[in-house]
């Protein structure tokens, strides 16, 4: 820590809560605030903690069009608990306060800090001149500061982590307003992205997520348009690295030497989250995506002709303004014909700020709802049939930490296959922990998971097991709080359903 840093460090050892909205993005920065807070000497509240931390931060996203109620409205419960805890701060930062800036402090003047998207490096010293001017602290960066992963961070997984490559996005898609929050794209250099790899990996991470708002476009910053496929050979030749997987990429930069380079390197996963949106070319012309069904369904069958078990899943807005049922259809169309492993569906929502909003023919309530419970009902139809297909398969599962919400009752764990599909296992006799890897047969099919009912046929013991083993000792000896994973990078376990990024909540 620099002796600017500690000047601002706390004396006594706080608490702090980090509750995030959103984006893959917005998870990652909250890692970087409990870095950051922790480097200045905050500890991490208890789970379940609701509040009551000396420290509460709020990481909000501007995408859906009750966003600000949602804020305003966990604000309001925490008025009174500030009134009772001397010294208790609030601060507010992400997308929404990008966009709303003073009106936080004005509908909510409690607040004790407001920042944004491209100052999250600031938290702990506003924190510290909040308290000593005792008045808000309100500091938005209209541009960004220093790239996220110089900042400490707080990894929430000690296999897995998340790999920012990018920042900010180019598009201009009329139903999103993450772009004009975030700013132009801007990538890293390839050289610290590889050294941020391997450094995790040294610490024991075996599976990384490339982490972008539109992650292929990648190159495109510093004029190279193969830069991706290149990064992820460059990511096979990482000794210790299992699995790569990247998200979100965009139809209009999925070029053939992206699925060629995911083809021939082993250790990119036989997976795929391509958001689609719609399966009109009409609607996808106002949505301004730049790409037509026909380009989107002929990328699926490009990766599927390299790539045979490669699993799919898209994001759906369903509604969009101007959708008339025949652009419906052929959304449903469109997604016969992919044969999704899952889709992640939304009914569109305004988002404030977005030329969409303003667009006529907004479609009513309960045409939407309809909609999308046809278009849900086709999909859980095809990922069961998809997924029946794994029946009899022999799947090799990195063991996951917090998937299997009923694995305590059904004596089971839970794992991800290497296309993503989660798996619940029969727990063996020997130990196997998070981050191992266990080879099972899979005997039976759900829409959203699989089972493997018979006997764990190998248990491969990993690094990644022991710096979770590792890891898990460490926080049962010492206070909450603790700052891991150093050097100061790195990121969390890949979420379970990954979604296409500033297109959803």
């Amino acid at each position: 820590m620099s002796s600017i840093d500690r000047s601002h460090a706390v004396d006594v050892k706080r608490t702090y809560e980090v509750r995030t909205y959103g984006c893959q993005m917005n998870v990652h920065d909250s890692e970087r605030l409990s870095g950051l807070l922790e480097e200045a000497g905050y500890v991490r509240a208890p789970e379940g903690a609701d509040g009551d931390a000396d420290v509460v931060v709020f990481n909000t996203c501007a995408v859906r069009e009750n966003a600000d109620n949602r804020l305003y409205g966990n604000l309001g419960r925490l008025a009174p608990m500030k009134t009772k805890r001397p010294g208790m701060q609030i601060a507010v930062g992400g997308c929404l306060a990008q966009k709303d800036r003073d009106t936080i402090v004005k509908k909510a003047p409690w607040v004790d800090v407001v920042f944004g998207t491209h100052n999250i490096g600031k938290l702990p010293v506003l924190l510290e001149r909040a308290r000593v001017q005792e008045e808000a602290q309100v500091e938005i960066a209209e541009s960004l500061e220093a790239f996220p992963s110089t900042l400490p961070t707080r990894r929430e997984s000690a296999y897995a982590a998340w790999v920012s490559i990018s920042v900010g996005c180019n598009n201009t898609c009329t139903f999103c307003i993450v772009p004009a929050l975030r700013g132009k794209e801007k990538d890293r250099r390839t050289g610290d992205i590889l050294a941020e790899i391997e450094a995790l990996v040294a610490e024991g991470v075996s599976e990384i997520t490339l982490l972008g708002q539109n992650v292929n476009a990648y190159g495109s910053d510093i004029g190279d348009r193969e830069a991706f496929s290149k990064l992820l050979r460059a990511c096979g030749k990482i000794e210790g690295l299992e699995r790569v997987r990247f998200t979100s990429p965009h139809p209009r930069d999925f070029t053939d030497d992206v699925i060629a380079a995911m083809a021939e390197t082993p250790n990119v996963m036989p997976q795929l989250h391509m958001p689609m949106q719609s399966g009109s070319d009409t609607v996808l012309k106002a949505m301004r995506r730049s790409y037509r069904q026909e380009r989107y369904l002929g990328i699926i069958e490009k990766v599927r002709a390299a790539i045979p078990h490669a699993a799919i899943t898209t994001d759906i807005i369903v509604g969009f303004p101007g959708e008339t049922e025949e652009d419906f259809e052929q959304t449903m169309h469109a997604v016969r014909e992919a044969r999704f492993a899952q889709a992640f569906t939304f009914q569109y929502s305004k988002r404030p700020g977005t030329p969409a909003a303003t667009m006529e023919n907004q479609i009513p309530k309960e045409v939407v709802q309809a909609r999308y419970e046809r278009l849900v009902a086709l999909q859980e139809e095809i990922s069961w049939e998809e997924n029946k297909k794994q029946v009899g398969r022999t799947l090799e599962l990195m063991v996951a930490e917090g998937e299997g919400r009923k694995d305590g009752a059904t004596h089971r764990l839970s794992g991800r296959a290497a296309d993503n599909r989660l798996v619940h296992f029969t727990k063996p006799a020997q130990e196997v922990r998070p981050g191992d890897v266990v080879t099972v047969e899979i005997t039976y099919a759900a829409p959203h998971h699989l089972l493997a009912e018979g006997e764990v046929l190998s248990v491969r013991p990993t690094r990644a097991g022991d710096a979770w083993e590792k890891r898990n000792a460490t926080e049962s000896a010492k206070p909450a709080g603790v700052l891991l994973g150093l050097p100061k990078i790195g990121v969390p376990e890949p979420l379970p359903a990954v979604t296409g990024g500033c297109a959803v909540d």
